[in-house]
C-alpha cells in the first residue's frame, strides 16, 4: 500500500492497537494466535456460520449501518489480489467525482433533486442488502445522491446566499478531521459508543418521522418549535452531525480491519459505498445546521 502515509498508519494502528472488533489479519501467526484464544482463525470464522450465527469479521459493514451480513468468504485470497487500502480510496474517489457530477448538474435543474431522493433511496436499499456488489449500482447511487444534494443546495442556497459553499467547506473540515484523529489513534469506536450511536439513530429516525407526520397535520414540524430561543431543529440539527460523524469514523475503522482481514479487492466497492453514504449525510445535516442559523441571524 505505497502511497498515502496517512492512510497507511490507519492500518498501522488498527494492527498494533487494541481494536474493540479484535483483529483479523491474514497472517498464519495471527490465525495460530487467535486458535489459542479459541477463536476460529478468519478463513474458518467466514466458512459456514455454526449454530445460525451469522459470520462476522470486525466491524461488519452491512449488519451496523444498513442491516445486513457481512460478506462470507471459505477459500484463502490470493495476496495480489486482497483489498488495500488505496482500492477504497480510489473508489471513494469515483463515488465523490459522480456525486460532484449530479450535483452540477442538479445546482441549475432543481427540480431533479426529487428524482435524486427517489433514486438514492431505492437504490441505497439495494446496494446496502446486495450481498455480491455491483460497481455500476454504485455509481448510480453517487450519482442519484448528487442530483439530490445539488438540488438541495441550489433551493436553500436561494433562501440563503452563501450556505451551500460554507456547508461544503465544513463537511471537508469535519470529514478531514475525523480522518486525521483517526488515524493518529486519537479517536477510536468503542462498543459504548456503538450503542449510543444506534440509539441515538433511532431516536432522530422517530423525531423526523413525527416531524413529518406534525408538518402534515397540523402544518408545523417540530423543527420550528423553540427551546429557550433556540429552534428544536438547530439542536437536533447538531445532533445529528455528531451521528454522522460518528458514522463516519465507523467507516474508517470498517475500511482498516477489511484491509488487515483481507477481503478481496471488489469489497472496496461495498466500503466506498459506505463512506459516500456517511458523507452525503454528514453534508446534508451540515446544510440543515447553516440553514437554522442564516435564519437565526437574518431574523435578527
Amino acid at each position: 500500500m505505497a502511497g498515502n502515509p496517512l492512510l497507511n498508519s490507519m492500518t498501522k494502528n488498527v494492527t498494533q492497537g487494541d481494536s474493540r472488533f479484535g483483529r483479523f489479519g491474514a497472517q498464519p501467526q495471527q490465525a495460530s494466535q487467535q486458535a489459542q484464544y479459541g477463536q476460529q482463525p478468519y478463513n474458518q470464522q467466514y466458512g459456514q456460520p455454526q449454530y445460525g450465527q451469522q459470520a462476522q469479521y470486525g466491524q461488519p459493514y452491512g449488519e451496523v449501518e444498513y442491516g445486513v451480513a457481512a460478506p462470507t468468504y471459505s477459500e484463502p485470497i490470493p495476496a495480489g489480489e486482497r483489498l488495500t487500502m488505496n482500492d477504497v480510496m480510489v473508489k471513494t474517489g469515483i463515488n465523490l467525482g459522480l456525486v460532484a457530477v449530479g450535483a452540477a448538474v442538479a445546482w441549475f435543474m432543481p427540480v431533479l433533486l426529487l428524482l435524486g431522493m427517489i433514486g438514492g433511496l431505492v437504490l441505497g436499499l439495494v446496494n446496502s442488502f446486495k450481498k455480491k456488489v455491483s460497481p455500476i449500482l454504485v455509481m448510480t447511487y453517487a450519482f442519484m445522491e448528487g442530483l439530490l444534494l445539488g438540488g438541495l443546495s441550489a433551493v436553500v442556497d436561494m433562501r440563503y446566499p452563501g450556505v451551500a459553499v460554507q456547508a461544503v467547506l465544513a463537511t471537508l473540515v469535519v470529514a478531514g478531521t475525523t480522518l486525521a484523529l483517526f488515524a493518529n489513534g486519537k479517536l477510536r469506536a468503542t462498543p459504548k459508543l456503538n450503542k449510543i450511536f444506534m440509539i441515538g439513530a433511532i431516536g432522530y429516525l422517530v423525531y423526523g418521522l413525527i416531524s413529518i407526520l406534525g408538518a402534515g397535520i397540523f402544518g408545523s414540524a417540530l423543527g420550528s418549535v423553540s427551546l429557550f430561543g433556540i429552534p428544536l431543529g438547530l439542536i437536533v440539527g447538531l445532533f445529528a452531525v455528531a451521528l454522522a460523524t460518528y458514522s463516519l469514523l465507523l467507516d474508517f475503522t470498517t475500511t482498516s480491519e477489511a484491509v488487515e482481514a483481507g477481503l478481496p479487492e471488489r469489497e472496496s466497492w461495498r466500503l466506498a459505498f459506505g463512506l459516500t453514504a456517511s458523507l452525503v449525510w454528514l453534508y446534508v445535516e451540515i446544510l440543515r445546521v447553516l440553514m437554522y442559523l442564516a435564519s437565526i441571524f437574518s431574523n435578527d
